[in-house]
């Protein structure tokens, strides 16, 4: 794999989850010219510097040991990834401060470095937390490569912030840079809260949660068809979101366990307080986590998945057959996994290479419900 040079470090980095013969590297242009951006100001070792959504530590383990650094995004995997990123080149796992999206943030600081997310609801709601973080003379920078950087991230970073300059393209990447005014205290407009009829039930959602606004109509394709009758069954919601699948379901299987898991910490922070709405002080384990990674084998009876198309910027299957491969790892022998899915995905023939039995269980024009038996 290349490694990243830039005048703070060079360092050898992987990607997270781990695969064999990955074929995109943990690092870009954009990270590149973020840091290079930073070193022409010379840094001291005192400057407190704020990294936003660094995606597998590149900015963080470069920094570490030359300014003080503090981390903040909304991935498990991205935190997972700097952790391991720092120990593969010799610095301790904990020499940066990490601090997940959902809990509050403790400035003031100097250097704000964003990686542009690819929810613009996220961007928006940690300028808004930049709020009384900000250290006199700060500066606010973010960065993209240039295809995945729309005109509404200056457009917020000019409401939040100041009046934002572009930098010129290097690598196919760019900065914005914004001049810090004072701005009049903003209320966030995050989470957002949405009713269902059926069940009935309120969801709320953080700013980074997937169909804030409303149910997707993958899920809404899959509410009819939870396997009800289930008694004391141990069940996990896989990539849970703000709960919607587990709550339901707990809803009509008053006896059984439930584990709720997203690699969000905004999802799990949500479906931690839709729970509670819902179905009060009832047991759960709610947790952000890589997926069933941390999962006891033959731990569950039942798994609950709507599967995610894309990490980031990057489409592909590769998330959900991961997913699937832990589902089969963690049910018991004759437990069984229920996924819904674009009818074009082909899951049915990637499950069958997994699991004994695979059957319809509904369809629509669009999506099938299927489940598969260990």
């Amino acid at each position: 794999m290349p490694l990243l040079h830039t005048p703070f470090a060079s360092l050898d980095l992987i990607r997270q989850p781990e695969q064999q013969n990955e074929p995109l590297q943990a690092f870009d242009a954009a990270d590149e010219y973020l840091l290079n951006h930073l070193a022409e100001q010379q840094p001291s070792a005192d400057l407190r510097v704020l990294l936003l959504n660094d995606s597998f530590g590149a900015l963080a383990a470069s920094l570490a040991g030359k300014v003080r650094v503090t981390s903040s995004g909304d991935s498990f995997l991205a935190v997972q990834g700097l952790e391991k990123n720092l120990v593969r080149n010799g610095l301790a796992f904990d020499a940066v401060t990490h601090v997940p999206s959902s809990e509050a943030l403790a400035g003031p600081f100097d250097r704000v470095l964003i990686r542009v997310p690819k929810t613009l609801a996220l961007l928006e709601e940690q300028l808004i937390r930049l709020q009384g973080q900000l250290a006199p003379g700060a500066h606010v920078v973010a960065g993209a490569m240039i295809k995945h950087l729309p005109r509404a991230a200056g457009d917020l970073l000019e409401r939040y912030v100041g009046p934002v300059q572009a930098s010129l393209a290097v690598k196919k990447a760019r900065l914005l840079m914004a001049t810090v005014e004072t701005k009049a205290p903003v209320t966030s407009p995050y989470p957002t809260r949405y009713r269902l009829d059926e069940p009935a039930i309120e969801l709320l959602n953080h700013a980074n949660v997937f169909c804030r606004e409303g149910l997707d109509i993958g899920t809404r394709a899959f509410l009819p068809h939870l396997p009800k009758n289930l008694g004391a069954a141990r069940v996990a919601d896989l990539g849970c979101g703000n709960g919607v699948l587990a709550i339901a379901s707990a809803l009509q299987n008053p006896e059984a366990h439930y584990t709720l898991v997203d690699e969000s910490f905004m999802a799990v922070q949500s479906a931690a307080e839709n729970w509670r709405a819902a179905l009060g002080e009832r047991d759960v384990l709610v947790r952000a986590g890589d997926g069933l990674a941390g999962q006891e084998p033959q731990s569950l009876d039942v798994v609950l998945c709507n599967p995610p198309f894309h990490q980031q910027q990057v489409v592909g299957d590769f998330l959900a057959w991961r997913m699937f491969q832990q589902a089969r790892e963690a049910l018991v022998v004759g437990g069984a996994l229920y996924i819904v899915g674009n009818r074009h995905l082909g899951y049915h023939s990637k499950l069958a290479r997994l699991f004994r039995g695979v059957e319809q269980v509904a369809a629509t024009p669009k999506f099938v419900i299927l489940k598969a038996r260990k």
